[in-house]
């Protein structure tokens, strides 16, 4: 049974995505708020547990990350929605996502010599737009005004968005000029 749980903690969040999003649209802040952070220690405690108990899966690999991604995506999209995420944000996490995808089509179609790992700015980004999200549901559950930490968050939170998709497209840009010294 331990074998199956990192995958069903990550399906059970790729159902949690429009769960949370249809909450926050909905005006259930505490509940949205709720299913999101339940949604991140599941992300946590399955990762725990296939490194634990060596449990990996090519199946999981795949599924915990787009799981992940599903579920800020959503929520940075109902947030929009709402009005309590700003227009530019959202386009610009957006965008990197596609520009991260699409460099790794770009990747895979050429067979570039580019190891396809996460970037440590890529990951501290992702820590900082979780932080974000989870910072807008607890100021909307708890019913709080406070623009100057919404824009704050915002801006730091675009910042280590685009300083990441600076630090995938450089590591893009050597893979193709690395690619065309060995062709």
């Amino acid at each position: 049974m331990i074998r199956h749980l990192p995958n069903l903690l990550s399906a059970l969040r790729l159902l949690a995505a429009p769960l949370a999003a249809y909450l926050i649209v909905s005006a259930h802040d505490t509940a949205a708020l709720l299913t999101f952070a339940a949604a991140g220690a599941s992300d946590g405690l399955d990762g725990f547990i296939a490194r634990r108990w060596g449990v990996t899966s090519d199946f999981g690999a795949w599924l915990d990350p787009a799981a992940d991604k599903l579920l800020m995506l959503l929520c940075f999209a109902a947030l929009l929605a709402i009005g309590a995420a700003p227009l530019w944000l959202v386009a610009l996490v957006v965008a990197r996502d596609l520009a991260i995808a699409g460099g790794w089509l770009l990747i895979k179609l050429l067979g570039l010599p580019i190891a396809t790992t996460p970037v440590f700015l890529g990951k501290a980004s992702t820590v900082m737009q979780i932080l974000y999200i989870f910072t807008l549901l607890l100021l909307l559950a708890f019913d709080l005004d406070a623009p100057r930490l919404a824009l704050a968050a915002s801006w730091a939170c675009g910042l280590f968005t685009l300083l990441s998709g600076c630090a995938y497209g450089g590591v893009l840009l050597r893979g193709l000029f690395a690619g065309s010294r060995i062709a």
